[in-house]
């Protein structure tokens, strides 16, 4: 029996905090099938996004940081919710043509799913949850941005007011390269 614990407690630390982005299982805007694996190697801003937040300009600056770092293997992911106040009542469809028509977001967005409670998207629960613990709990607004490293783990966490533009998330990603 006492052997038994510790072969579980051995897992279960192993497990917490060794697990990747590319253990995930995901789906994009368009309900297909999103394999995070693709990620493997490139560093990636994950972005809680919505389309009537005060912070929705941001997909201006989050396509722009997309397009400089993508020959750079930097990838930009767009994970809209309508957690917070009601700020994205559009289906996945509106949604995507909200981004593409007003903000030319050429991005992969995944689909609309809560990120808070129990019904969490798997991504968050591991953005949250199964990551070190500085970087653990739940978001608290649009917009917040979690960094990841070529090895799929979380490097940095920013708050939603940091823009896409911002010195210290840009040297954050610079060092990463």
């Amino acid at each position: 029996m006492k052997n038994l614990v510790v072969m579980m407690a051995m897992i279960f630390s192993v497990n917490v905090f060794s697990q990747d982005i590319f253990s995930v299982k995901e789906k994009d805007i368009s309900g297909k099938e999103f394999d995070m694996n693709q990620f493997k190697g490139k560093v990636v801003l994950v972005v809680n996004v919505a389309s009537q937040c005060g912070y929705t300009p941001q997909l201006d600056g989050l396509e722009a940081l997309y397009n400089k770092y993508k020959a750079k293997n930097v990838v930009v992911l767009g994970v809209p919710t309508n957690d917070f106040g009601g700020q994205t009542p559009e289906t996945d469809e509106g949604f995507k043509e909200f981004c593409s028509k007003t903000y030319k977001v050429s991005f992969p967005l995944l689909t609309k799913k809560t990120i808070l409670g129990k019904e969490k998207r798997p991504l968050y629960k591991f953005l949250t949850e199964n990551s070190k613990k500085e970087f653990q709990g739940n978001v608290k607004w649009n917009f917040e941005k979690f960094l990841i490293g070529k090895d799929g783990k979380i490097v940095e966490r920013f708050s939603s007011g940091t823009a896409p533009s911002d010195s210290d998330l840009t040297k954050k990603i610079d060092s990463l390269l």
